[in-house]
């Protein structure tokens, strides 16, 4: 069985998103796994995303879920569609609605590294 090596990605304080794509059915995954969860081919192959996507759903936090988060809210949490053909949870603008176009820049959510979303002109 393959050793999953992390990705270098948000996750690992590094400002990119990291995707899985199939070598074989060419299927996109968001959650890394040591196989394709569309096939079960092995090793998938890492890449980068764009940071393009547009948004699927949003919701505006009120409350802090830890003493730690309540230095941000209100903060707006939003699901979003990537160009690459993934959904991912992310913060994002609290304007953003849904169907509008973003992208992504970087920010510090407790003190770690978060994709935040931002709507875009065009």
């Amino acid at each position: 069985m393959s050793q999953l090596k992390p990705a270098a990605d948000w996750t690992t304080d590094v400002e990119a998103i990291s995707y899985q794509c199939c070598a074989l059915c060419h299927e996109v995954q968001y959650f890394r796994r040591a196989f394709c969860a569309a096939c079960g081919a092995t090793d998938p192959v890492d890449t980068i995303a764009s940071g393009e996507g547009t948004v699927y759903a949003t919701s505006l936090v009120l409350r802090a879920a830890t003493p730690e988060a309540r230095a941000h809210v209100p903060y707006n949490i939003v699901l979003i569609d990537t160009a690459e053909g993934f959904r991912m949870m992310a913060h994002g603008d609290p304007s953003l609605a849904i169907g509008d176009k973003v992208q992504a820049r970087y920010t510090r959510f407790t003190g770690r590294l978060v994709p935040y979303f931002e709507r875009t002109s065009s």
